[in-house]
């Protein structure tokens, strides 16, 4: 047992953010990533996005950063974090089981050319997989999110991000850090796009 577990969780918060600062891999699929958003932003479409627990106040969080503003004044552009909307939960939740809270709210609101992006750490979740099916289906990009120990979400997501870890607080401070990279990314590239900020 440690005799200061406050000074390891920086240190294992750091060594995970080290891992993932120096991984071109990594790097380069957050840019992937951040280019397949602008360009359906761009095109008019939408970003959905999902998560269980912590990730669904980090899906919150980008989907508010989207629709609100990083750090640049420019137009709203449509983000919605589906984990949101407690009748919807709760209704669905209720009548066809947790497995498709996500699921169904994705057959009812994604488009071709949207963009989902899923995030699970385990990348195991049952109502994750059923949502990236659902959106694979309809023509949607596909985005997961995971650890160490989601690579099986690799052949239902188009792009996806595995951050350094098996540790779960870890992975979600690596994914929050990899979404405000590509919240930076995408305003950039639309704003300079439009040659407006």
């Amino acid at each position: 047992m440690s005799q200061n577990p406050i000074a390891d969780h920086f240190q294992n918060s750091l060594a995970g953010l080290t891992r993932a600062a120096q991984s071109d891999e990594l790097q380069a699929t957050v840019k992937t990533i951040a280019d397949a958003i602008a360009r359906a932003l761009r095109n008019g479409n939408k970003l959905l996005l999902i998560g269980n627990g912590g990730s669904a106040a980090d899906a919150q969080h980008i989907a508010a950063e989207i629709v609100g503003r990083y750090k640049l004044e420019r137009p709203a552009w449509a983000a919605i974090a589906l984990t949101t909307d407690t009748s919807a939960l709760t209704a669905i939740g209720n009548d066809y089981g947790i497995e498709q809270i996500f699921a169904r709210q994705v057959q009812g609101l994604a488009q071709p050319g949207d963009v989902l992006i899923a995030l699970t750490t385990s990348g195991r979740s049952p109502n994750i997989l059923a949502a990236l099916h659902v959106a694979r289906g309809i023509g949607a990009t596909t985005v997961g999110f995971t650890g160490t120990r989601g690579e099986s979400l690799r052949p239902i997501c188009d792009h996806l991000l595995v951050a350094p870890s098996d540790d779960t607080p870890v992975i979600q401070q690596i994914h929050m850090v990899a979404a405000h990279a590509i919240c930076d990314d995408v305003e950039r590239a639309l704003i300079n796009a439009s040659g407006k900020a």
